[in-house]
């Protein structure tokens, strides 16, 4: 069976060569832009060209505001600190993430607390976190309260997994009967969409990582999306070091950040975006080369999104029937120059967030020992 499969990844990539999860792409202006942004010599965080890719990042979100940063992290700890998330607050994400998304709470100064993911769409289950408040939580004062441990509870921050739009919409009607602030982590999803509606969209603030193995890239960076006009220019004075704008003094009037995207690594990005709606098409085509190879067989089921969702296939994922045949396929992919990886290890588990609360994390153990990734580059 494995065998099978390592020829069908070769086949479709048509090398013999090793075969990486998901490489970047050029090919189209970037290096164009990247001489043009380097005769200019506005190479840091002031140029047209972060003007022009927040621009194309806001018109294809269908975003009013979008905001560069360096990483898909920084992104993450400006949105939650927009959401007024303070020290010694909670925030509620799910467990089934990759690190930043936990990291960037700690940032804050505030507590994850760990709620469980759906089986099917590895995000944030609305049904879970329902569950969690109604036993747990408490109004006071307009404000979410954890019963537990008396602290306000200010943010949620559910992750669309690889690409993969979770029910996001319920999320949300859940969170605002609580007072509860959305900070939506579409790192993973730009082209996605839930019931027609570009993740990232939901919330109050949306955030994008465009690392060298997302769907388009500009070598780090990331994006804050955002409908709220006071979120945006505060977003954009605190990731710049909350300059007073003026000709030639320099006056700051807060502690911020120096978390601009720089000009040419926009110069790349706006590139990519050109190519984005082609990549994307490649990747759709892709996922169902995948698709219809494991249509036969019962014993690997590809991920598929739900109904309501139409997925980037960021990084498209197998789900096998237990951890031994997991290691027993990740080995013979890997040993065979064909990278295939497991889902992440869940965050309650690492030694940083060993001690925080938890709910019943039944689907996120249950995927954590099953789930695998394929390779997932733009053919």
């Amino acid at each position: 069976m494995y065998q099978e499969i390592i020829k069908l990844i070769r086949k479709i990539y048509d090398t013999d060569n090793f075969i990486p999860l998901h490489e970047p792409r050029f090919r189209g202006n970037e290096k164009k832009y990247l001489n043009e942004c380097i005769d200019s010599t506005f190479v840091s965080s002031v140029g047209k060209f972060v003007d022009q890719f927040e621009t194309a990042v806001a018109k294809f979100t269908g975003a009013e505001y979008a905001i560069a940063t360096v990483n898909g992290t920084a992104a993450l700890h400006i949105g939650l600190l927009l959401a007024d998330v303070k020290p010694n607050d909670e925030v509620i994400t799910q467990p089934l993430t990759f690190v930043a998304t936990a990291n960037a709470i700690s940032y804050c100064g505030a507590h994850p607390v760990f709620v469980d993911v759906d089986k099917d769409t590895m995000g944030l289950s609305p049904e879970k976190l329902k569950a969690f408040l109604e036993k747990n939580t408490t109004i006071v004062n307009g404000k979410c309260v954890n019963t537990l441990t008396n602290r306000i509870i200010k943010a949620v921050v559910p992750m669309h997994t690889f690409g993969l739009p979770m029910r996001i919409e319920e999320v949300v009607e859940i969170c605002n009967n609580y007072n509860i602030t959305i900070v939506e982590d579409a790192a993973e999803s730009l082209g996605s969409y839930y019931n027609h509606k570009h993740t990232g969209t939901f919330g109050s603030i949306g955030t994008l990582s465009f690392n060298g193995n997302k769907t388009i890239t500009t070598g780090g960076g990331g994006m804050l999306i955002t409908n709220d006009k006071s979120i945006a220019e505060k977003a954009k004075y605190i990731t710049t070091t909350a300059k007073v704008p003026h000709s030639w003094e320099y006056h700051h009037d807060m502690t911020a950040y120096n978390y601009r995207l720089p000009n040419l690594n926009a110069a790349l990005g706006c590139a990519q975006m050109e190519s984005l709606p082609g990549f994307l098409e490649s990747k759709k085509n892709l996922a169902e080369k995948y698709n219809h190879f494991f249509k036969k067989n019962d014993a690997i089921e590809f991920i598929e999104p739900i109904s309501e969702g139409d997925s980037n296939f960021w990084l498209n994922a197998i789900r096998l029937s237990n951890l031994e045949v997991r290691n027993e396929f990740l080995k013979a992919t890997n040993e065979a120059g064909v990278m295939t990886r497991p889902i992440w290890k869940l965050m309650n588990s690492l030694p940083m967030y060993k001690s925080a609360q938890c709910g019943n994390l039944d689907n996120s153990e249950f995927l954590e020992n099953r789930i695998v990734n394929l390779p997932s580059s733009v053919i």
